[in-house]
């Protein structure tokens, strides 16, 4: 695609592109299980300094700023609508070391390096300083789900993340402002009344646009449809209207707005928060993709050999150093503090605060503020590549991985679940079986199952269940509507491919039907609990069964006509055998499976030949190496 550098694209062909290219890098970087953010960078690096096809100045122009600030803003918003306090006060007393002592210190050493290591001037130091504090929860999450921690270091991480998140941007705002103010050379209480103006008012701002939400939600006052359209458009009217009275304070009205709105208990939070993911999911590639594209090949060559000297500071000794001094004196076990000095990638928050406030400061006359932008790619680029591809042996080399099994989690206790869980865990499958009644478990916990007495779908479960170590989800209960509820609430967080039921029963009305695009997906055969638990009363039994070189496929189907393939283990992966799902075979798969009783009769008398006959052989074998007296 040829692209002229004085007419470039024009502004619906520049939009089109950046949606197409940063959904598609995102999408790429799914499938082959790479960083979103390298991805999105790369791409937008491809695109600006490398080829010039895009070149936001050029082809946007005015708007570019404008864009990344509503975007940041309406990330930072997401920031603060995780922040639940009921979820807070139930983490670990470590979390709240990383939040409490951690972010402060945090951001004095991060600025010390900066100024000392990296030679930047107070100014832009205390600034990306108060950034640098985030470890981007976008980030974090893909990396705890594939490394499976164990629940105590994976929530510290993940938390430390999530508040962070907030109150690295905070701090960071507030440094701006601070730095701003200092630089229009008021006295110090002209200075602090401008400040204190600007961060009250934001929070005026952002606490009465998050009650106003809460209050017209909770009575009803904006129909369904509205709430996601009403939402946005206040998020984007308290950030103009903080914005207006002080540069970026903005950003910190949308996150206490957020902050509100998340602590407010609303029965629609759930599909707000979803849906607001999804449009963050959009923007952060938007944001991605210009901030990359913008990247002037001229900034990058500010970055020196203390550049590289500052970005190992802060991997070896900054983020080490926070941590082992936060957590001093607590009860976590040292391998576990050492894990988590040890990760601490960044992510979009770091990369568009920094680029946005780059532009800031050199605008106002702090020349080094233009080294932000390369310096906040360097790092990010560094934290993840390497944490992505270290953290997960280092784990395992601590002892502090749920292993490499894949995991199922099974809903619903009963002799259908506990058989099957049991033929998965001689399949090297990780198993759960949980279940709101404990009378349900008995059968699971006689099979030596682990349990989990509660609703899956509860706050509790979020902190008693290490969902990262699972990857699928069969909801299995006696309740066909509850099945429902289960796979149609988890399906966003583990993907509709991880998510399978039981089939429901058939209704004889229309009206009593569960809607059909409900649920997850049917296990061979669509069959009912109930249809399951008759097989097993009447000798069905679950089987765990290896193919070889030998024995393949087409043997396995002769050998068993009429068997059930449930679920298969192949290559360390686990999935359940859809409706009508055809099967292929290859030597090491193994195949769960549900046998009639004739078929498990004549295997059971197959293996007690094979046993006899390999006892006489060993016998034989005795009796030849002791052939004991002789007349």
């Amino acid at each position: 695609m040829a692209v002229s550098s004085e007419t470039g694209l024009s502004p619906v062909e520049a939009f089109a592109l950046v949606g197409v290219v940063g959904v598609g890098a995102q999408w790429l970087a799914w499938r082959f299980r790479l960083p979103g953010i390298v991805m999105m960078l790369t791409a937008g690096l491809i695109l600006g300094p490398f080829t010039g096809i895009f070149v936001p100045s050029r082809d946007i122009g005015p708007l570019v700023g404008p864009m990344i600030s509503l975007a940041v803003a309406v990330i930072l918003f997401e920031g603060g609508l995780t922040l639940n306090f009921k979820q807070l006060e139930d983490a670990a007393p470590a979390v709240r070391r990383l939040v409490v002592i951690g972010a402060p210190l945090g951001w004095l050493l991060s600025s010390l390096a900066l100024a000392l290591i990296a030679g930047l001037s107070w100014q832009s130091a205390i600034v990306f300083g108060g950034v640098m504090i985030v470890t981007g929860p976008t980030v974090i999450a893909p990396l705890l789900r594939a490394a499976r921690l164990h629940n105590r270091p994976a929530q510290m991480l993940q938390w430390e993340a999530i508040v962070n998140d907030a109150v690295g941007a905070l701090v960071a705002v507030i440094a701006f402002v601070w730095v701003m103010v200092s630089q229009q050379e008021l006295g110090a209480v002209e200075a602090l009344w401008t400040v204190g103006r600007g961060i009250g008012f934001a929070t005026l701002v952002g606490f009465g646009a998050g009650l106003a939400v809460v209050k017209a939600f909770r009575e009803s006052l904006v129909p369904e449809y509205m709430k996601v359209p009403m939402l946005f458009v206040l998020v984007l009217a308290a950030f103009a209207l903080s914005d207006s009275v002080l540069h970026e304070s903005g950003l910190l009205a949308v996150t206490v707005m957020g902050l509100i709105i998340a602590n407010a208990d609303l029965p629609s939070y759930t599909e707000i928060y979803r849906f607001k993911e999804q449009a963050t999911t959009l923007l952060l590639s938007g944001v991605f993709i210009l901030l990359g594209s913008n990247v002037k090949l001229s900034t990058l060559n500010l970055l020196d050999w203390r550049s590289g000297l500052f970005i190992a500071a802060v991997i070896l000794l900054v983020r080490p150093a926070t941590v082992l001094i936060s957590l001093a004196g607590s009860q976590i076990p040292m391998k576990e503090r050492l894990l988590v000095a040890f990760t601490g990638p960044r992510g979009v928050v770091l990369l568009a605060i920094s680029g946005l406030f780059a532009e800031r400061l050199v605008s106002e006359g702090i020349e080094d503020g233009a080294v932000l932008a390369p310096l906040a790619f360097a790092l990010v680029v560094a934290t993840v590549v390497l944490h992505g591809f270290t953290l997960k042996p280092v784990a395992a080399r601590l002892g502090l991985t749920s292993g490499g099994a894949p995991g199922v989690i099974i809903v619903g206790g009963s002799a259908f679940a506990a058989g099957l869980g049991r033929a998965l865990e001689n399949a090297d499958v990780k198993v759960l079986v949980t279940d709101p009644n404990r009378g349900q478990l008995r059968a699971a916990r006689e099979a030596g199952l682990p349990t989990y007495y509660g609703d899956i779908l509860s706050e509790a479960a979020d902190h008693g269940v290490e969902f990262i170590a699972y990857s699928t989800i069969l909801a299995a209960s006696d309740n066909d509507a509850y099945n429902t509820l289960v796979a149609t609430d988890l399906a966003p967080e583990f993907g509709r491919d991880a998510i399978w039921q039981v089939a429901r029963a058939r209704e004889d009305h229309a009206r009593h039907a569960l809607p059909s695009q409900l649920g997850g997906q049917a296990l061979n055969g669509g069959r009912t609990l109930a249809q399951y638990l008759d097989l097993l009363a009447e000798g069905w039994t679950f089987r765990t069964t290896r193919l070889t070189e030998e024995y393949t496929l087409e043997k396995w189907h002769a050998a068993r006509e009429g068997a059930l393939p449930l679920a298969v283990m192949r290559d360390g992966r686990m999935w359940f055998v859809g409706r009508d799902e055809e099967l292929s075979g290859r030597p090491g798969m193994r195949i769960i499976s549900l046998i009639p009783p004739e078929i498990a009769e004549r295997i059971r008398r197959e293996a007690e030949e094979a046993a006899k006959e390999r006892e006489a052989a060993r016998a034989l074998r005795k009796g030849e190496d002791d052939p004991g007296e002789s007349d």
